[in-house]
């Protein structure tokens, strides 16, 4: 009985024992697939290299210079008087016009100018004759056989009659210029070539001479551009003109910065303005398709040297940072490395780096926020502004 009751014990433990240990060991091989499941979230897979364009920096000679902002004046100004007083019976141009030099712009009526011409010529035919008449009476009293048969006093009042007729005769003769010049006032006509602006009295008008403006008329071809630089640049302004080395360019703000025009620098004024420590400038620039106009506002950059083999990368690869400015450089392995850098003067869409990159190193242009130093990237097509393109080597590590 004892033997058969320590076998039905063991039974018992064996077979209960195996019903608790199989859910433990099921609790064990749950824990260790749950461990496994977190460790594989935990180490997430390493992301794409970031798109980016890139741009290779050039070596090329640019300009030094400076900016100012320009105002444009006609060449030549003139306001249109007239230089005698009269009705205005014709006006034969349309104001805006296009003009001539000598062209007819306004006729004054001629008839009282013209009557003055025909006095004066009169008055100068009646001095002729007096004259002619005195001239006749002196020779007669000069041709006496005895000179005591005129008094002497006879004789000197005739011969003064003679002078006295002469000078009559000049004076008419002058009065007979002046209504000429009169009658050809009676004329208007441009003095220069240039353009008509918004005529100032209509025909009918009673005009005065020397004092009622009848036009303005400016020369457009060639055209100024008036600027002015700071005192402290004047040293640097004058050593470059005097060597034939300083030139201007200028544009409209609306044109891009390649459609500026050659100007010649022609004058510089002598006084530096005391209440503004600028000093007065002018170039001069052709005009012939009237692509500028007086009194519009332009933008000149006056060139004064050239800067020899400058390194220039595209204006949108630079960044700034708490250091300063900076660039990404794409090295041959495709990694990038955070450089710092010297700005110099913008070229258009460029800009001049002083130092931090050498000619032919690639620069991120686009795509800089998703990158840090050292980061990984892949290279896409080169940006159309950029100053150079991307080399075949970076071109082929694209991944």
């Amino acid at each position: 009985m004892k033997s058969s009751a320590e076998n039905l014990v063991k039974f018992s433990y064996r077979k209960f024992g195996l019903l608790i240990l199989a859910p433990g060991l099921a609790g064990i091989l749950l824990s260790t697939s749950g461990c496994s499941t977190q460790g594989q979230q935990a180490i997430p897979p390493a992301p794409p290299p970031a798109l980016v364009t890139v741009a290779q920096a050039v070596a090329q000679d640019v300009p030094v210079y400076l900016d100012e902002i320009g105002k444009n004046y006609a060449s030549e100004s003139v306001t249109i008087t007239p230089q005698v007083a009269g009705k205005i019976i014709e006006r034969d141009f349309v104001d805006g016009d296009d003009l001539r030099k000598d062209q007819i712009l306004f006729k004054i009526d001629p008839r009282p100018f013209q009557a003055q011409l025909d006095l004066a010529q009169a008055q100068l035919a009646q001095s002729k004759s007096a004259l002619d008449l005195a001239n006749i009476q002196f020779k007669m009293y000069s041709s006496l056989p005895d000179p005591r048969a005129v008094s002497q006093v006879d004789f000197e009042t005739r011969k003064n009659a003679v002078d006295a007729n002469q000078a009559l005769v000049q004076a008419s003769e002058a009065a007979v210029e002046a209504a000429k010049l009169n009658l050809d006032y009676c004329i208007i006509r441009s003095p220069i070539d240039g353009r008509a602006g918004a005529r100032l009295v209509d025909t009918g008008n009673i005009v005065q001479a020397n004092t009622t403006a009848l036009l303005s008329i400016d020369r457009l071809d060639p055209i100024y551009a008036d600027f002015t630089v700071t005192e402290r640049d004047l040293p640097n302004v004058r050593r470059q003109m005097s060597r034939g080395e300083s030139r201007a360019m200028v544009r409209i703000p609306s044109d891009a910065e390649n459609a500026a025009r050659a100007a010649k620098l022609t004058f510089l004024d002598n006084t530096v303005q005391a209440g503004t420590g600028t000093i007065f400038m002018r170039a001069t620039l052709p005009n012939a398709d009237r692509h500028f106009w007086p009194g519009q506002f332009v933008d000149v950059k006056l060139v004064l040297s050239t800067f020899k083999a400058a390194v220039l990368i595209p204006n949108e690869a630079t960044q700034v940072s708490q250091k300063g400015p900076f660039v990404y450089v794409v090295k041959p392995d495709n990694t990038v490395e955070l450089r710092l850098v010297t700005l110099g003067q913008r070229q258009g869409e460029n800009v001049v780096l002083a130092s931090g990159v050498a000619p032919g190193e690639n620069v991120v242009v686009t795509g800089q926020l998703t990158i840090g130093p050292g980061a990984k990237v892949r290279i896409g097509g080169a940006p159309g502004g950029a100053p150079g393109a991307a080399p075949g080597a970076a071109q082929g590590g694209r991944q």
